[in-house]
């Protein structure tokens, strides 16, 4: 789908990337524009500081506060959440613990029983420490309580009981991740009781997946029902059923909520350019995992940097690269070089001053405030070499 340039302006004004939300908090810009997702890296920080200038360390501060919060959530996937929202995405991400639990007493010779007894023992550790314990710690304290699952448990990636306990804990609201340093992109975590849980007054399942199917046309819109069925995880039926309820109105080939469809009447797509710089996840493109929509045909015929088989920008479902956006359009993509200190980009546009000046903010922010910029946990200076030279070759 190659969207409108209406449309597109539409998508990067609601998802604030026009400046509108600056000196809200970061759980009000998450409600209002979409859960961050996070797999180890920079878009959290990216997500808040492209949309509202939030620096890292108020990130921190509202991490610290409960104010936010890093939660496996929509298809058991993590997203940084607000906390208004942490019972409906909590219930809705409930079902991957679960069948990884299904999964393991199945194929691992693991006990639900087992398990549940650990999930007791868990709780009763973290209640005694007096601050978080990571998965060692837990380990050491807990002793055979937690049960190797050998080369079996190796090859499905669970190694051992405690990973299972800890999974269906946080899907039950009873623990809380929480950074060992502060930081959502180093992936160092212990654990810590959640005490009131924030499921205490959750809806039902049903319940939370409507909520759920609410906040995405809110986000997203519009928004076809296969790209909700994509950032939910629901089948046709479930997707089908969440958002019968919501009266949402055609708009060419695509659904919205009916306040969605007055305002974007009303909107008139701004004149001048709107530069932002964002990560390859950032809700512009992950909402709707739709990258078409976002790029003009002759970008879509570019080489995807650093490709080993040949493939264009059109080829791909992900972005290669961290993007940046115009006004909706993916007008150039980067990666920043920690070595040099600088971020590197191509840009499908010529630079003019509003582009070099919002280069060299999310430059400085990336320099001044998080030291590297990781597209993912398994991203580092030495796996983003290939992109950084192919970048540096296509600049200009």
């Amino acid at each position: 789908m190659t969207a409108s340039a209406a449309l597109r302006a539409w998508w990067h004004h609601r998802q604030g990337l026009d400046g509108h939300l600056t000196g809200l908090s970061a759980a009000d810009v998450l409600a209002r524009t979409g859960w961050a997702r996070s797999v180890g890296g920079s878009t959290p920080y990216l997500t808040l500081f492209a949309r509202a200038g939030i620096g890292r360390d108020e990130v921190d501060k509202a991490v610290a506060a409960e104010e936010i919060c890093e939660l496996p959530s929509a298809r058991g996937c993590t997203y940084v959440l607000p906390a208004a929202d942490f019972a409906v995405g909590l219930t809705c991400g409930a079902a991957a613990p679960e069948a990884e639990l299904t999964s393991a007493v199945k194929h691992l010779d693991v006990t639900r029983s087992e398990v549940e007894e650990l999930c007791d023992a868990v709780l009763r550790v973290l209640d005694a420490a007096g601050g978080p314990l990571d998965p060692a710690a837990l380990r050491r304290e807990l002793g055979p309580a937690v049960r190797s699952l050998g080369e079996a448990g190796k090859k499905r990636g669970t190694t051992s009981t405690l990973p299972l306990a800890l999974g269906l804990l946080q899907a039950r609201g009873r623990v809380r991740r929480v950074p060992v340093n502060g930081r959502l992109d180093e992936q160092r975590y212990g654990y810590v009781p959640w005490v009131p849980s924030p499921l205490a007054d959750a809806p039902d399942a049903e319940a939370a997946r409507t909520e759920l199917a609410l906040r995405f046309f809110r986000w997203a819109g519009p928004a076809s029902l296969k790209h909700f069925r994509w950032f939910s995880g629901l089948g046709a039926a479930a997707a089908k059923a969440s958002v019968a309820r919501l009266g949402l109105v055609p708009v060419d080939d695509l659904l919205a909520l009916p306040d969605t469809v007055d305002e974007l009447a009303a909107f008139e797509p701004p004149d001048e350019p709107s530069y932002a710089l964002v990560g390859w996840i950032d809700g512009i493109h992950l909402l709707h995992r739709d990258l078409q929509r976002l790029l003009d045909p002759v970008d879509a015929a570019r080489p995807e940097p650093a490709s080993t088989s040949g493939r264009t920008l059109g080829d791909l479902t992900d972005p290669p690269c961290q993007l940046i956006v115009d006004r909706g359009r993916i007008v150039g993509l980067w990666e920043y070089d920690p070595d040099a200190r600088e971020i590197v980009r191509q840009l499908f546009v010529p630079e003019d001053d509003a582009l070099r000046a919002a280069i060299a903010r999310t430059e400085e922010f990336a320099r001044e405030q998080l030291g590297d910029v990781r597209g993912g946990s398994l991203d580092s200076p030495a796996s983003r070499a290939p992109r950084l030279a192919a970048l540096r070759a296509t600049a200009g």
